[in-house]
Parts: C-alpha cells; structure tokens; sequence
C-alpha cells in the first residue's frame, strides 16, 4: 500500500443529524429491556428496525425474529413478544391476545399519530387516502388500523392522476412517515389539484427524523463526487436519502450496509464524498466507513451539521423501572 504522504487528500462532509432517531431508539431499548426483565427468549414480531446489523446484536442477546405469531412455540408463549417500529394492524394485538400472549408495543409514537389520524379522518366521515409505498410494513400497519376498503393507498404523481374516490368531496390524507419530503409534497399538491375538499391531517405525518436527515443531505450533497448512505435495502427513509443526495447535486449515490459493500474500484477519482446513516443505522458503521476510507486516503471529516434532535420517547409502563448499564447504553445508541 502506498504511504500515508502519497495518498489523495479528500474530504468526507459528514451529515447531521444521522442515524438513529428516537423512535428506532426506543424501540431497540424494549428489547433489550424486555430481555432483562424477563430472560430470553424475548420474541420480536418482524425485524424491530431495518438494520442487520440491528437484528443480529439482539438475536446474539436472546431475542428470536419472527414474522408471525403462530411461529411462536407453545412452550414459549409466556414470554413476550415485541411488536416493531414499523407498527402493525390491528388484527396482529387481537390475534395475541387470542392466543394469551404478553406483547409490548414498540410502535414508534409518530407512527401511532398517523394511525390516530387516519382514524380520525375516518370517524368524521372520510375516505382516508395514504400516501406510501405498498408492501411497506408500516403502510401494512397504518391501512389495518382500518376496516377493509376504508383506506387507498397513493404512491406517485401518476396514481394521484388516475385515483377515483368512493366521494371526491369527502377525502382525508395521511402520509408514511419516512418518505421523501420532496416527492410528497407534488403528490399532495396533485391530490388538492383534483379534489379540493380534500382534508390534511392535524399535523404533518411525516417525521422530524426523516426531515432532519433529509434536510442535512440536501445542504451536504452539493459539489460530492461521491454520496454514501447507510442502510439497508428495505429502509425506506434511507432509499429516500440516496435520492435526495442525487437531487440536491451529488454526482454518485449509493445506499451501503457496511464498509465491506464499497466498491473501492468503481468509486473513481473523488475529492469530497458525503456521508449520511438512515434512522435505522447505527453509529458504530459511520465510524467503520470513515475508518474504511481514512486506510485508503489521506481523508479529513467536515461536520455538515443541521439541527440538534433533543427528542426522547418513553419505553413501555411495564420496562421504565429496568436499569440499563453503560454497555446496554452503547448498543441502544448504536455505538
């Protein structure tokens, strides 16, 4: 390898707000709560945030993934069963309950105020129009909250062109939290173009998290021959960064879980390079992609900071009496 003096100079423009918020947090804290309040097995309905990374610490503590219920052995079902981040349907705690399980709840709050709002809507007598992707856990969560046939989901411009309503003058949207904030907005403004009764919920669904990320990208990416974001493929939030990271100017974006899936040969001849982690990302992989590219060249980090996030969600009634440690601490954080 060519010495240290030899190397090219680049700089990494390091945004934040990044990675965890609050809600991926307090959900990541319930287990391990969960795990020190009741021993493992602690079950965890679904992945509790889209990150590996994530999902394999909590495995190697106790926790066990399941995507259903029923996957549950009969000789565990006394112990608990954590619902995701992503929030679920209705019918998901009613099928616990039915089967005498103990669940706690790790829905994150602005995902269960999007619920709220959706029902609301409903329950003054409109159709409740939900602006996501389809498939999405969360979309999942949100539409069955819902009888069946009461929400439509919306995900572009073109879908908000061909949508029919049941009553065109009795509409209310709500939006999943984690899309882009660009991409919403024409799809609201196309929404309102068509019909415009059509009723906004109280307040924005989209997250402070997912804006802050968002907002930090936009001001990092122009002028970065390379933009790296760190997430997963299922992430939603994190897909939107990389194309944030695109529009606001960066030449190159690309969504990466750890430091091993750069691809050194393809990165090309780079001076300034973005650096951003999803809501679900933890610090401890910012810190390897830095340490990956300062191996390779002679790199310094310029903090790209936007907003400070003082937010903080309480754990489940059942689980704030149960003391964290320092190293319980360094995982919840993500470092």
């Amino acid at each position: 390898m060519a010495s240290f003096s030899a190397r090219k100079p680049i700089t990494i423009r390091l945004c934040g707000p990044r990675g965890f918020c609050a809600g991926v947090d307090r959900a990541i804290q319930i287990v391990v709560l969960a795990l020190k309040e009741y021993g493992a097995p602690v079950y965890v309905r679904h992945e509790i945030v889209h990150n590996r990374y994530v999902v394999e610490g909590l495995e190697a503590k106790g926790a066990i993934f399941v995507e259903e219920l029923d996957e549950i052995p009969e000789e565990h079902r006394k112990q608990p069963v954590v619902f995701s981040a992503h929030g679920v349907p209705k019918s998901v705690p009613a099928d616990a309950e039915s089967r005498n399980l103990f669940y706690l709840d790790a829905t994150c709050p602005l995902v269960s105020k999007v619920h709220k709002q959706a029902m609301r809507h409903q329950r003054l007598g409109r159709h409740v129009v939900l602006i996501g992707h389809a498939g999405h856990p969360e979309v999942i969560g949100t539409m069955g909250q819902l009888p069946e046939g009461a929400v439509s989901l919306i995900e572009t411009v073109e879908d908000a062109d061909n949508y029919v309503p049941p009553d065109p003058d009795n509409l209310g949207f709500v939006t999943q939290t984690t899309l882009s904030v660009d991409d919403t907005a024409g799809v609201i403004k196309r929404l309102h173009e068509r019909f415009p009764n059509l009723t906004a919920p109280a307040a924005d669904s989209i997250c402070y998290a997912t804006t802050n990320r968002q907002e930090a990208v936009k001001q990092a990416a122009p002028g970065c021959d390379l933009f790296l974001v760190v997430g997963a493929p299922n992430s939603s939030n994190s897909k939107r960064l990389v194309e944030v990271a695109l529009r606001a100017g960066a030449k190159k974006s690309v969504l990466v879980q750890r430091a091993s899936e750069i691809d050194w040969d393809d990165i090309g001849d780079i001076s300034t390079v973005g650096l951003s982690a999803g809501a679900s990302a933890p610090e401890v992989i910012v810190n390897e992609i830095i340490e990956a590219f300062r191996e390779r060249y002679d790199a310094s980090v310029e903090l790209a900071d936007t907003v400070e996030e003082t937010e903080n969600f309480l754990v489940n009634r059942e689980l704030r009496h149960v003391p964290l440690t320092v190293q319980d601490m360094a995982f919840v954080n993500g470092d």
